[in-house]
Order: structure tokens, then sequence, then C-alpha cells
């Protein structure tokens, strides 16, 4: 499946409780650091469509944080749980 593309300039459908670009998505998500970084992240894992996860995010990036993201994932953390973990057993991440 193609990731969608989101130009810098677009608010995501996702936004929908907040007012953010895809630029400012991704600028966040770069210089966050600590807590900020995970409830940034947590948010866009909830509200996102998985594919449209990655247009922000890498598989290597939400693994190596999972602990610290699945406390924050709410409904989605067992179907997140899943999917990394499958990934991890296939060698993807």
């Amino acid at each position: 499946m193609k990731t969608p593309i989101f130009n810098d300039q677009d608010v995501p459908y996702f936004c929908w409780d907040r007012k953010l670009t895809a630029g400012e998505i991704r600028s966040q998500l770069r210089t966050a650091v600590g807590l900020d970084w995970v409830r940034l992240a947590s948010w866009l894992m909830r509200e996102a469509a998985t594919a449209d996860v990655w247009a922000f995010m890498t598989p290597a990036e939400v693994k190596a944080r999972f602990d610290e993201l699945a406390p924050f994932l709410h409904r989605k953390r067992g179907f997140w749980t899943y999917l990394i973990g499958t990934w991890h057993e296939l060698g993807r991440v």
C-alpha cells in the first residue's frame, strides 16, 4: 500500500481536534523531546489511519520508543502491540 503524501501546508483529516498542518506535525516530531514527543506521536497513532502514520514517522522510530508510547495509545494499544510485534518477528523492524 502506498503511503499518502501530505503537503506541509495541508491540515490532515485526522486533525479534527487541533489545527496543525502536516508541516507543523513533522516539525514538532523532529524537535519535541521526552513526553512532548510521546504525546504527539501517540496522538498521531490513535487518530490517523495506520498507513498515514508512516508519512510522519518510521516503523523503526515507533518500535524504538514503543514502551513509552504504549500507555498513551488507549484503544489502539492492542493493535499497535500486535503490529510492531509481528513486524519484529518478520524482521521488518
